[in-house]
């Protein structure tokens, strides 16, 4: 009787460990065939997505004759490359992507001049820039507004977009160059800049650009800040010292800066993203030739997954990431041994 009473014990509990959501095993990286290039290297730029139905991939591939745009698209299913977008087939590179509304945009060089791709229900149209840079540095868009940085050959342009023209803005005295762009709202952007003093934190308030006081880890710099609808910030750069390099990551809750330097060596921090589990996610450097690797960060907690086996690869590189509804969606490279590098990605839940 005792044995027959452990044996339903048991079934009960092995019963309630296999329906029991917080039992159940995370889903892991799955590999996402993605059409190959042709040209014997490519960058890729810039991942963005607006649900688990749309992404857009983008950078530009090295050819004999220069740089060519290369743009694809994630409808949920399948990603497929897409060439009907003007100027797809001339000299030029694509930049950040970003969703305005039921649109997204896109910078792109065309040929050495600037312009923003938009692509809505209706197809392409382009809005091109008031001047021609010498350097496109960044652009951002938000509903209201857009921001495009760089410098030409008078200096530093930090040009913004108010959905009928352009103008040109001013920067706080001292700021020599502006290294990173990306806003919240149209009265709500931020910018990373180098000034005669070293590494700083501008921020736009729908009148000016101002310093925004943030006392930045000494000896350091700012790859990307991400900013959230909810006002949340995180800032993250590397820091020197006689040690070698470390990531710091800065979050703002809307009052206070808070700085940890989370177990990622040196580790560049522009793709970090906001998962759909509410931690921050980012590729690192992996030390497995065939798997990709990326770390998530919730809290003071740092974990690691690996994205799946690639055979024979020797270098998987996942260059930007996004959120993709419950879903976290990769874009990048792999290089498989005896071939040159190619596009790949990878999601996580879907």
């Amino acid at each position: 009787m005792n044995s027959l009473r452990t044996v339903v014990i048991c079934l009960v509990i092995v019963c309630a460990t296999w329906v029991s959501p917080a039992a159940a095993a995370a889903p892991g990286w799955s590999a996402l065939p993605v059409p190959p290039v042709t040209a014997p290297t490519v960058t890729v730029k810039d991942l963005a997505a607006r649900g688990p139905s749309e992404a857009w991939a983008s950078g530009y591939e090295h050819t004999p004759d220069g740089l060519r745009p290369m743009l694809y698209r994630w409808d949920g299913t399948a990603w497929s490359r897409d060439t009907t977008f003007p100027g797809a087939g001339e000299p030029g590179w694509l930049g950040k992507v970003q969703f305005v509304g039921e649109e997204a945009w896109i910078f792109h060089n065309r040929a050495g001049e600037g312009e923003i791709l938009r692509r809505s229900a209706d197809g392409w149209s382009a809005v091109p820039l008031p001047r021609t840079l010498r350097v496109y540095q960044d652009f951002t868009a938000v509903p209201g507004a857009a921001w495009v940085v760089g410098e030409d050959d008078t200096g530093l342009k930090v040009l913004r977009y108010d959905g009928s023209g352009w103008t040109t803005q001013t920067t706080p005295e001292g700021v020599h160059y502006v290294m990173g762009v990306t806003a919240r709202t149209a009265d709500d952007a931020w910018a990373w800049a180098d000034t005669g003093t070293g590494p700083a934190v501008l921020r736009w308030d729908g009148t000016a650009w101002r310093d925004a006081k943030v006392s930045l880890p000494p000896n350091s710099n700012v790859h990307t800040i991400l900013v959230e609808p909810s006002g949340r910030a995180t800032i993250g750069g590397s820091q020197y010292s006689d040690a070698p390099p470390r990531t710091y990551l800065m979050t703002w809750n809307g009052h206070v800066w808070r700085t940890t330097h989370p177990p990622l060596g040196d580790t560049q921090t522009e793709a970090i993203v906001r998962g759909p589990d509410g931690a921050l996610w980012l590729p690192v450097r992996s030390d497995r030739a065939y798997q990709s690797k990326y770390a998530r960060l919730d809290g003071p907690r740092t974990t690691f997954s690996y994205g799946p086996e690639r055979t024979n690869a020797i270098d998987v590189k996942p260059r930007a990431l996004a959120r993709a509804g419950a879903s976290l969606l990769s874009f990048g490279t792999v290089e498989i041994y005896g071939s040159k590098p190619n596009l790949m990605s990878e999601r996580r839940g879907g």
